[in-house]
């Protein structure tokens, strides 16, 4: 057996079995790496590996980033042919005036009463940050804000977005706007895995509407990101959430409360170096491979063995001062019959006493009822169990 992977073992067969448990809870512990933002969430992609935790559900007014729930809405619609890219709607004085020339605000400068398609609002949107392009693309396809910003909710919590709530389709300061960066960095991660060939427009460097050419407002893009947004609010500072690939491993970092946008970029960009050059794969189990065991109560077999439907990576610094460790949690003791290929446990994954990532486990095969004097043996075991 590898030789890392013997206290895992170990470790996972002393603590299978937790009474009345459902999952374990991540402990607070000293970060790997210090930074000035004061919230902050940084996970890897393939595996949700979480690098760096910090205030990452507390919540705040994510104003600009408001605009990537804006556009799920309209790529969700495009993806079910609901609306085209060459839907074209009308710019109504609303619109202009709230996000265009005359609000001073982000905008893509859509000219009163003029028609815009929606690719080129959908590309206003994610390279400008145009808050008349939300305006015109939100009266277009549900006749006013107010209904759109209903239906940006409704998407929201099917999406588990269990910590948001937005008030306005373009993120200038209302107060029912609020977010957590957990809650953006799952909504990114949402965007890039359901949406790939629409999540390519984050990454365009400008876009020209009305004569006016404009640079992407994303300031990660010349360090290697591919998107996705900025925000500034007052109290809450400045704020970016990113993404990047590298050598075929992306990572997410959601970041707040910075002071200056100088600070949002350098810290931002020295946090993604860091989870790209500090960081590895490591493969601990294969998938298929028995991981520990769960107990049966009153069952043809005491024990069933637990495997993972996919193999058990996990991303780790590569000069890991704290040993990896794991947790086999579920609900004991198990009744039979078990069925094969169940998920009864979830296999938690530690980096000291950091939270790394959490897994499903499925039984391995089935385990039947017992006979009288197996059940009755299971009954003595219980009882001095609880009584110890």
């Amino acid at each position: 057996m590898r030789p890392f992977l013997s206290f895992l073992l170990l470790l996972a067969a002393l603590v299978s079995a937790e009474p009345g448990s459902a999952h374990a809870q991540a402990v607070p512990a000293p970060q790997l790496i210090e930074t000035k933002a004061t919230q902050v969430y940084l996970i890897e992609a393939s595996t949700g590996t979480v690098l760096l935790a910090k205030n990452e559900r507390q919540s705040f007014a994510p104003a600009s980033l408001t605009k990537l729930m804006t556009l799920e809405v309209v790529f969700d619609a495009l993806t079910t042919g609901e609306i085209r890219p060459d839907t074209i709607y009308p710019v109504s004085e609303y619109a202009w005036r709230t996000g265009g020339a005359p609000s001073r605000t982000s905008t893509m400068f859509a000219a009163v009463k003029s028609q815009v398609s929606v690719d080129d609002l959908v590309k206003g949107i994610a390279v400008q940050t145009a808050n008349d392009g939300c305006l015109i693309i939100a009266e277009g396809m549900e006749g006013s804000e107010a209904k759109f910003v209903d239906r940006m909710n409704a998407r929201a919590a099917e999406l588990g977005l269990t910590d948001s709530h937005f008030g306005n389709a373009t993120g200038l300061p209302h107060p029912d706007n609020r977010s957590t960066l957990f809650d953006l960095v799952k909504l990114s991660r949402h965007l890039v895995d359901t949406y790939p060939d629409l999540y390519r427009t984050f990454r365009l460097p400008e876009f020209e509407w009305n004569t006016i050419l404009q640079r992407n407002r994303n300031p990660l893009l010349s360090f290697g990101a591919d998107g996705l947004g900025t925000g500034f609010a007052e109290g809450s500072g400045f704020a970016i959430v990113a993404s990047m690939e590298r050598g075929g491993r992306r990572l997410f970092l959601g970041l707040g409360g910075a002071q200056t946008n100088k600070e949002r970029t350098d810290e931002a960009a020295r946090l993604l170096a860091w989870g790209f050059d500090s960081f590895e794969m490591r493969t601990l189990f294969k998938a298929g491979e028995v991981v520990g065991e769960a107990s049966v109560y009153g069952g043809a077999s005491s024990k069933v063995p637990l495997v993972a439907d996919r193999a058990i990576e996990v991303y780790v610094p590569v000069n890991n001062p704290e040993r990896l460790q794991a947790r086999i949690v579920y609900r004991w003791p198990l009744d039979p019959p078990v069925a094969a290929d169940r998920e009864i446990a979830t296999l938690n994954l530690y980096s000291g006493e950091r939270l790394l990532r959490s897994l499903p486990l499925q039984s391995a095969e089935a385990v039947e009822v017992g006979t009288l004097r197996q059940r009755a043996w299971d009954a003595v075991i219980e009882l001095l169990f609880f009584w110890i």
